[in-house]
């Protein structure tokens, strides 16, 4: 028998607390090839992101896999950004203060590069998006034939018919750009959506950070060091004694989509007002009289329900075995 071919996936990221285990469980995992890790503003800026990039790729000793530099600012060119250091610690990793990595990201643009890779391989990539959509709009912008090129796009992003995380109308991530999020939905790519209706299920409890701490693993360790912050945030914002797992659960959805259940339909963006950043969600069963934004619009797969134990299962097992 040949050896299975590897799923190509390329992340597009902001580390990061749970981004940071995301990556290390996607580097973890037998079935997937991580091609590179483009960078994105959201829980710290995109130049603290890619530097924390570059240090999670040298913690994990893999610095063979490069690091792309993506977007200072949205698509519609706000440098105004919502940063989620709060959940994440300044340094976007728990405040531990971590050397500086010794390695440098490459000289191509985020956009640029996944509009490259997109055409050198053909519906054989899946990029896994972590944060705000802008890398993944601009790469649509510039170029018609990205959405057909590109295998899949599994986000993590909305609050399918529940409150936002962010205020209760919006997600952090389609909230961080909410026109990019709108581009990429309604681009016709293959997408599959990961909301905070799925995310929130999937709970890291205290006694799964013990597992990981009694362990060996060096990944596992590393990350024991980092959780603290984000357990205390959660105890403060959700009343909860583990954190959620939003990252991984995306992640896990790309390697392994029978993890999680799917319902289909057009997916659009509130841009303006008080509701900025709400998903919307059509399960296009009515056929509506008038012509409108919602007419003809591609459909996407969004996440409903989720294997929750299997996922921190994975999650643990990846991390112990590192």
């Amino acid at each position: 028998m040949g050896e299975v071919e590897k799923k190509k996936i390329i992340i597009d990221t902001d580390p990061g607390i749970d981004d940071a285990m995301a990556i290390f469980v996607a580097l973890g995992s037998p079935e997937v090839e991580v091609i590179a890790l483009t960078t994105i503003f959201g829980n710290v800026y995109t130049s603290l992101a890619t530097k924390n990039a570059l240090h999670l790729l040298e913690v994990a000793e893999r610095t063979d896999i490069p690091v792309v530099e993506g977007s200072h600012m949205t698509i519609m060119k706000a440098t105004k950004l919502r940063i989620a250091d709060f959940v994440h610690g300044k340094d976007g990793l728990g405040n531990q203060n971590f050397p500086q990595p010794k390695g440098k990201c490459i000289e191509q643009l985020a956009p640029e590069f996944l509009v490259e890779q997109a055409k050198l391989h053909p519906g054989n990539i899946t990029i896994v998006a972590l944060g705000p959509l802008t890398n993944i709009a601009l790469a649509i912008q510039l170029d018609p034939e990205f959405s057909k090129n590109i295998g899949q796009i599994v986000l993590l992003g909305g609050a399918f018919s529940v409150n936002g995380n962010v205020n209760p109308a919006a997600e952090a991530n389609i909230f961080g750009d909410p026109e990019a999020a709108d581009i990429v939905f309604t681009s016709g790519a293959d997408i599959l959506a990961v909301g905070i209706n799925v995310t929130h299920q999937v709970v890291f409890t205290d006694n799964d950070r013990k597992k990981l701490e009694e362990s060996e693993g060096k990944l596992a360790k590393y990350l024991c060091k980092i959780l603290g912050l984000y357990f205390s945030y959660h105890r403060e914002a959700y009343h909860t004694k583990g954190v959620y797992l939003h990252d991984p659960t995306a992640l896990l959805a790309a390697i392994n989509p029978s993890l999680l259940t799917y319902t289909e339909g057009v997916v659009r963006v509130q841009t303006t007002g008080i509701t900025r950043g709400m998903t919307l969600f059509d399960n296009t069963l009515k056929k509506y009289g008038e012509i409108t934004e919602w007419t003809d619009k591609p459909k996407v797969k969004v996440a409903v329900t989720v294997d929750s134990p299997a996922i921190v299962e994975i999650v643990l097992d990846r991390l112990i075995n590192s």
